[in-house]
């Protein structure tokens, strides 16, 4: 059993597509347009038991929205997740316990301490 496994994952956002103007608004309050932004398109790999892995990409390639979705934050649009042989967005008790997830940016974090440690200094 893999400790990780992605296949095809894909997240899609269906967003309000705002018009210019005063008449774009009102016209958007009453007939809103919507378009598909694609967060995550087709991604997948596994990541066994003792492996160590960095997760890194430029602004917008969908590091964040992946992370969500393998911790049960987020629902996939398509594909397949299994985390410690789980589905995260069922958020189950045993799985639960088994996870966690910080997330931050980087001038939140102090690069030369344990995350633990720039966890302690904010609370």
């Amino acid at each position: 059993m893999h400790t990780i496994l992605a296949q095809n994952l894909r997240k899609i956002y269906s967003v309000q597509k705002k018009r210019t103007g005063l008449s774009g608004s009102i016209k958007d309050l009453f007939s809103p347009v919507h378009e598909d932004k694609v967060a995550v398109s087709d991604v997948s790999f596994v990541i066994d038991e003792g492996e160590l892995v960095g997760f890194i990409g430029p602004n917008g390639a969908g590091k964040t929205t992946t992370l969500k979705m393998l911790s049960g934050l987020l629902y996939p649009s398509g594909g397949q997740v299994r985390v410690l042989g789980f589905d995260p967005w069922k958020r189950e008790y045993d799985f639960l316990t088994h996870i966690s997830l910080v997330m931050g940016q980087k001038n939140q974090l102090w690069w030369d301490l344990p995350a633990i440690e720039s966890f302690n200094l904010r609370v």
